[in-house]
């Protein structure tokens, strides 16, 4: 069946919080100063109230596989945005999932008027990472913003 994608609705936060955590899990990064352990976590919805955000999920057979949003971070400079909990589950993985999600979050951010887009990641999402690289994103030297996930080590900003 087709992936379809839309944005988050309230009866998403449940599953969506556990394909999150699964996925921390997974590559070992269930750990404090991450979204594994923030409270906002199971109630996404709720979050993506807030203005000029947006979050957008992946669904294949009635099954949440995935997610990617943007968040105005307080700290941010002007016109940067911060992309957020991007996660696809293991099923989702290599059809192209993730990137798409990601485009559709960058996409928002150009709707909003953002001309900046940041990110916090780890080394273990190798693949990631390298997708980011792909369509721009370069490696800072330190964070920016105030997400509270002070166990992030990777920063990256796409100038859009």
């Amino acid at each position: 069946m087709a992936i379809t994608y839309r944005k988050i609705e309230e009866k998403d936060n449940t599953e969506l919080a556990e394909v999150i955590r699964t996925i921390l899990r997974e590559f070992k990064i269930d750990k404090p100063g991450t979204v594994y352990t923030d409270p906002t976590t199971d109630h996404l919805f709720n979050v993506f109230t807030a203005k000029q955000s947006d979050y957008w999920v992946a669904e294949e057979d009635g099954l949440l596989i995935g997610g990617c949003g943007i968040y105005p971070t307080s700290g941010l400079p002007d016109g940067c945005v911060e992309l957020v909990k991007l996660y696809t589950s293991a099923a989702a993985r290599g059809k192209g999932v993730g990137k798409m999600l990601m485009q559709k979050s960058i996409e928002s951010a150009q709707h909003f008027g953002y001309n900046e887009v940041y990110l916090e990641s780890f080394p273990e999402l190798k693949t990631a990472i390298s997708m980011y690289e792909k369509v721009g994103f370069k490696k800072l030297s330190a964070p920016l913003g105030n997400s509270g996930h002070f166990a992030c080590n990777v920063w990256m900003l796409l100038v859009l």
